[in-house]
């Protein structure tokens, strides 16, 4: 029997990669957008999904349920970036940044947990960032909500473990994808103390991302731990140095550490 996969910020970049690479696997593959409409000539089957909104999670979920009879595997791959002076950045967009990276990931999996409980096993892989094992300049709310989604997944492949519901983190690096044009960016103000270092960080930034590894990658990656019987906390996907630079965090002195990320970002 062919696995159920639902992957929310399925019409784009990663996600949509992520899922038509396993509809040619022979998955039955549900991808999700705020607005399918907009996507009429998408290869995946999309249905309508909103991760801020809990009654727009219940219908998406309770419509693959009712089609399907299951649902295996859930991919959280929804997210948004945001960039700026964390002085800078208003409350607001702070707030609706973890709605999305944090609070929708988890108010998708408590949607599914019944489901997989009742058929007894499933998968739920959080796609995360390498950027949520460090604070980066400019990209501090960013790697707070993906670094709050790491330590979350934790403690929660702790509580179901006991259901045969297996949960993991999937992070990647930086990958040629839309999400720059996505982010909120707080303003570059000319006025602001901000202005030269913030202004040439969101430059460098936009060019990783430009020159970032192909979203098949991902799609691979995912395709490996959907085949692994017991899948790790975490696993992360990019740039040999992005990768390397997590285990750097965990041996250098704090300060050596952040004074490599200061020559990096050219600050």
């Amino acid at each position: 029997m062919s696995k159920v996969v639902l992957i929310t910020g399925g019409s784009s970049g990663i996600g949509k990669s992520i899922g038509t690479f396993l509809t040619e696997k022979g998955y039955i593959v549900y991808g999700t957008s705020r607005n399918p409409k907009n996507y009429s000539d998408s290869s995946l089957k999309l249905i309508a999904l909103d991760v801020t909104k809990s009654e727009s999670i219940s219908t998406a979920v309770d419509t693959v349920i009712k089609a399907e009879g299951r649902l295996d595997v859930l991919i959280n791959n929804a997210g948004v970036g945001i960039t700026g002076p964390i002085e800078e950045i208003p409350e607001a967009e702070i707030k609706a940044n973890f709605e999305t990276n944090f609070f929708g990931p988890i108010n998708v999996i408590k949607a599914v947990l019944p489901q997989m409980r009742k058929q007894q096993g499933g998968l739920i892989i959080n796609i995360t960032s390498i950027a949520g094992y460090m604070g980066l300049p400019y990209r501090g709310v960013y790697s707070a909500s993906k670094g709050a989604l790491e330590i979350l997944t934790e403690a929660f492949r702790m509580e179901i473990k006991d259901f045969n519901i297996e949960m993991t983190n999937l992070a990647p690096g930086d990958f040629a994808t839309n999400i720059a044009s996505g982010r909120f960016h707080a303003p570059v103000l000319e006025n602001s103390p901000y202005f030269i270092p913030y202004g040439n960080t969101l430059k460098l930034m936009d060019e990783h991302v430009d020159n970032g590894k192909d979203p098949l990658l991902m799609a691979k990656a995912v395709y490996k731990v959907m085949n692994t019987a017991k899948p790790k906390v975490h696993y992360k996907v990019g740039e040999f140095m992005q990768k390397f630079s997590i285990v750097l965090k965990r041996i250098l002195p704090d300060r050596v550490y952040e004074k490599l990320l200061l020559n990096h970002y050219k600050l």
